[in-house]
């Protein structure tokens, strides 16, 4: 392999890595540190992985990464916000939409977004590769490093809680 066969790794992954890590993390900044790193620690490697095991080595270090950086600010004590704003479950939207129509699209990404942000761990990890980074149950369990059929335990309580958390909330927006 090449210098550009490594630029193409980088411009096929680097999107997916930064995803999950401001998921994770809920801040832009760490999220771009946690990237970079990924990033130069895919350098060291990228000859060694072979193309089936390339993704879920990189979901991995990134979430190791992202569980080292959530441990050094809370020993810091430095909490901050999630903006979310770059990084939201993308839901299809018409380009010829009524207004009414976009708004609720925005207000529903909003809430699930924020639902996903208040899901525990290992929960939200799973949720976040399965549904939003699309990958396989397979690919998740080597990444957080857990059985299949707990990946799959994790993953529908994720679901369920995401369910009560929207249906809680909706239920509350109509009785205001």
């Amino acid at each position: 392999m090449e210098q550009g066969d490594f630029q193409e790794l980088v411009r096929l992954h680097r999107d997916r890595v930064f995803s999950f890590a401001l998921y994770s993390l809920k801040n832009r900044e760490d999220a771009e540190d946690v990237t970079q790193e990924v990033l130069i620690r895919l350098w060291n490697h990228w000859r060694r992985l072979e193309g089936d095991h390339l993704k879920a080595w990189l979901m991995k270090v990134t979430r190791n990464l992202c569980c080292d950086t959530s441990r050094r600010r809370t020993t810091r004590g430095r909490v901050e916000g999630f903006d979310g704003g770059d990084v939201a479950v993308e839901i299809a939207e018409s380009p010829a939409a009524d207004p009414e129509q976009t708004t609720e699209a925005a207000d529903f990404r909003r809430r699930l977004t924020a639902a996903i942000k208040s899901l525990p761990e290992p929960q939200k990890s799973i949720v976040v590769l399965r549904e939003v980074q699309g990958l396989t149950y397979d690919e998740i369990a080597a990444i957080v490093d857990r059985p299949l059929n707990t990946v799959k335990v994790y993953l529908h309580r994720g679901r369920k809680l995401l369910r009560d958390a929207l249906r809680e909330e909706v239920a509350y927006a109509q009785a205001s």
